[in-house]
């Protein structure tokens, strides 16, 4: 689900502006024109961010700052201060009135999005000893061209209509195709950087400095599809690293880990909660899925691994059986995905997954 930002503003027209720029960054906005209807979305509304004026007519910033403080309540969202006062002891007023950051107008959209996300990975940080660590799920192919990243995305966005925060990562660097099925745009090298940084600096702050925003609520640390970022150099303690800084952020961690057993898979196994693997049912396919499984299972011993049926013929002679895919697999098989194409297709048009 994606985060609920309260803007507060009585400049109606500067309230428009940056409730647009949010929601296209993803965010769920709400939006107050006074310091007494603030106070009062905030209480209704919890949202995970204020982003607060201060000079208004009825109540100014720093006061309505203070009131959500005071509040047991709201006292744990986060402030983002936003006035066109410079001076330096305004910005120290902010922050004596309890605002966590503090922005002079007019700011580029770049800056506001960067600073947003750092308070949100701040607060996402210090409140993670409250809340249970995220489920984290590899979603594996046992051949090239199954639909991984389809699959992953599907996931993404079932378990965001259900209320639940769940994060893709999509570790294909070079190859990255879970941004375009979600349609987003712009710099999407997230992942990469993420990489590069030195492990003991990777932590939930920067992690989510890089989570891209996606309308359904799923959120998406990305790979690009350029090729010279297949050759980024990075070591596989930083892609562990990065996998459990993610585990603070989201509920569910879905990592699209492409096919085959890599060396970055068996070094991800340990952080991992469970797997999923994915198994055409043909039967020059099941050779290769039986030996996959047999690593697996000998390497990720006592946690679950889900079998998953794509079945992308629409020829029923050319694919075996579900019960005969058990039976040479030694396993149930926990759901079945069918051929179609088409709206396969459109959705890769609209950006939605299917």
């Amino acid at each position: 689900m994606a985060e609920k930002i309260l803007v507060v503003d009585d400049d109606v027209e500067s309230l428009k502006l940056i409730g647009m720029m949010l929601k296209r960054q993803g965010y769920d906005v709400v939006m107050a024109n006074s310091g007494n209807q603030a106070l009062m979305k905030a209480g209704i509304e919890k949202p995970q961010l204020v982003i607060l004026d201060v000079m208004m007519a009825d109540m100014d910033g720093y006061e309505v700052c203070r009131r959500l403080r005071g509040n047991p309540d709201t006292r744990a969202i986060p402030i983002i201060m936003f006035t066109a006062k410079t001076l330096i002891d305004d910005k120290v007023a902010g922050f004596e009135a309890g605002a966590d950051d503090y922005l002079t107008k007019p700011t580029h959209p770049a800056e506001l999005a960067s600073r947003i996300k750092a308070v949100l990975g701040r607060n996402a940080t210090a409140s993670q000893h409250l809340r249970p660590q995220g489920i984290s799920v590899g979603i594996l192919g046992s051949k090239g061209g199954i639909g991984t990243t389809t699959v992953v995305v599907n996931m993404a966005a079932a378990l965001a209509q259900t209320k639940q925060r769940p994060i893709v990562a999509d570790f294909q660097l070079g190859t990255g195709a879970v941004a375009a099925q979600f349609g987003l745009t712009g710099k999407l090298d997230g992942m990469a950087t993420v990489l590069t940084r030195p492990v003991a600096e990777i932590r939930g702050p920067l992690v989510m400095q890089h989570l891209v925003n996606h309308a359904t609520g799923a959120k998406v640390l990305a790979s690009s599809a350029d090729p010279k970022e297949a050759h980024t150099k990075y070591s596989l303690d930083a892609a562990s690293a990065t996998l459990k800084a993610l585990k603070g952020l989201g509920t569910h961690i879905l990592c699209d880990l492409g096919t085959g057993y890599t060396e970055l898979t068996a070094k991800l196994l340990s952080s991992l909660d469970r797997l999923v693997v994915l198994v055409e049912p043909i039967p020059m396919a099941m050779s290769a899925a039986e030996q996959l499984l047999t690593a697996l299972r000998a390497d990720f011993s006592g946690k679950p691994i889900h079998l998953v049926v794509v079945n992308r013929s629409p020829l029923a002679r050319y694919t075996i059986t579900w019960t005969d895919v058990e039976a040479r697999l030694g396993q149930s098989v926990a759901g079945m995905v069918s051929a179609a194409p088409e709206v396969a297709y459109q959705a890769l048009e609209t950006g939605q997954p299917d």
